[in-house]
């Protein structure tokens, strides 16, 4: 390029031409070279993100559980019955498992999850006497049991615990108080009468009782009192009905299940029958509903109306909703996204082991086995309809949970290791 430099005009003697520079033909590939070298001198420097592993101390026989900030494990039966279970910190990138706290087991047969929240470590799991479904709490802190009740524990909006159990003869929910386990208030549910919630996870305020009888009663999940009730079979004190609630709606499968009749929750005021026979469960899927039916076929309707938009059938299963797309595993563990608002089916994500995740916005990630013994990690993106492949362990079983960029598993000769994954 060329330099133009204008400066004063004066009336001076008169002299030889100045020498004109050469042009520099060469500068551009020097400046390139220069910016080349300053990048890789940049990289260099920087530090370059990797995949780190930390073993975790677990013996071939054990489970090991991911929480937020967590890994729990718990002993393999043994011949004497003596169990244990062991709290570690989620390690930095690179560092070791710190154990934090070990507490003996004592009369639980199998286990079904872990929950880390709110100062409380508790533990699910099914009583080795009579099959009893059952949660024990301890500190998050100390590791300290602190109570073990029959039920399965759900947290409240106002920070209480409430407590379901079921069993052949009778059940209730009950209120205790998270750090005692002293119950508050219970009510029974006679059988074969269902519970249903209302509210997100950690956030329930109500609950939904439907009795034998048919009537459905709308409870309070701080005082357990009664808001609201009306009798579904004021004809037939006999006939089988299942009850779900999803959002703000109370939904009934009445006698026959040839049918759906969406209530309003507050009120129970019917404000409309579907017909959307032989259903299993609902949930809400984008801006509709979307019952799935023993069968294994789909119908989505609106909540407003009831008036069905679109139905599938089929023996795939649901797998995931998120992003307004329904995750559905069909044979040989092939997955495939739906278009919730058409029902319409998107791309092939491929073959899958899907991996257990903490939070429902966590990636979903699936596993599967490659060549030579290596675990391929995939994250399934159900927007762009495609799998993308995010790393690849060696010696690993499908055996793993989630969370984040965090990957706990077990590896192939029984041993556990967590993974940091690569971005």
């Amino acid at each position: 390029m060329s330099i133009i430099e204008l400066g004063e005009v004066r009336e001076e003697p008169a002299s030889a031409p100045p020498v004109r520079r050469p042009r520099a033909a060469g500068r551009p590939l020097r400046c390139a070279a220069v910016l080349l070298v300053a990048l890789v001198a940049l990289a260099s420097a920087a530090p370059v993100p990797r995949r780190t592993e930390t073993p975790v101390p677990a013996s071939p026989g054990a489970r090991a559980y991911l929480t937020e900030d967590g890994i729990f494990v718990i002993d393999a039966s043994s011949a004497g019955g003596d169990r244990h279970i062991t709290a570690y910190a989620q390690p930095a990138a690179g560092g070791e498992v710190r154990r934090r706290w070990q507490a003996p087991l004592a009369g639980v047969g199998d286990y079904l999850g872990i929950r880390d929240e709110r100062g409380l470590v508790l533990l699910t799991g099914v009583s080795a006497g009579d099959g009893q479904q059952q949660t024990t709490a301890f500190d998050a802190a100390t590791g300290e049991q602190r109570w073990r009740r029959p039920g399965i524990a759900s947290w409240t909006a106002d920070g209480g615990l409430l407590l379901s159990a079921t069993d052949e003869g009778s059940g209730a929910v009950s209120r205790v108080a998270p750090e005692t386990g002293r119950a508050l208030w219970s009510v029974p549910v006679p059988p074969p009468g269902n519970v249903s919630y209302h509210g997100g996870i950690g956030e329930v305020d109500r609950f939904v009782l439907l009795q034998p009888t048919g009537e459905l009663q709308v409870h309070d999940a701080g005082t357990g009192r009664l808001l609201r009730s009306i009798d579904t079979l004021p004809g037939d004190r006999s006939a089988l009905q299942q009850a779900q609630v999803v959002g703000d709606l109370l939904l009934l499968a009445p006698p026959g299940h040839t049918r759906l009749e969406g209530y309003g929750l507050s009120e129970l005021d019917r404000r409309w029958t579907a017909e959307v026979p032989l259903v299993s469960f609902v949930l809400r899927c984008g801006r509709l509903l979307c019952a799935f039916q023993h069968t294994g076929g789909i119908q989505a309707f609106d909540p407003a109306t009831g008036a069905v938009r679109w139905s599938r059938p089929g023996g795939d299963m649901l797998a995931d909703v998120r992003d307004g797309r329904l995750l559905m595993i069909g044979p040989l563990r092939r997955y495939t996204a739906l278009d919730t608002t058409t029902g319409r089916t998107g791309t092939d994500l491929g073959q899958w082991d899907l991996v257990p995740v903490l939070r429902p916005d966590d990636p979903l990630i699936g596993v599967r086995q490659g060549n030579a013994g290596q675990l391929v990690v995939a994250e399934l993106d159900l927007v762009a309809g495609r799998s993308r492949i995010i790393d690849v362990l060696s010696g690993v079983s499908n055996d793993c949970k989630a969370s984040q960029a965090v990957l706990l598993c077990r590896r192939l000769d029984g041993s556990t290791a967590l993974w940091r994954l690569r971005p």
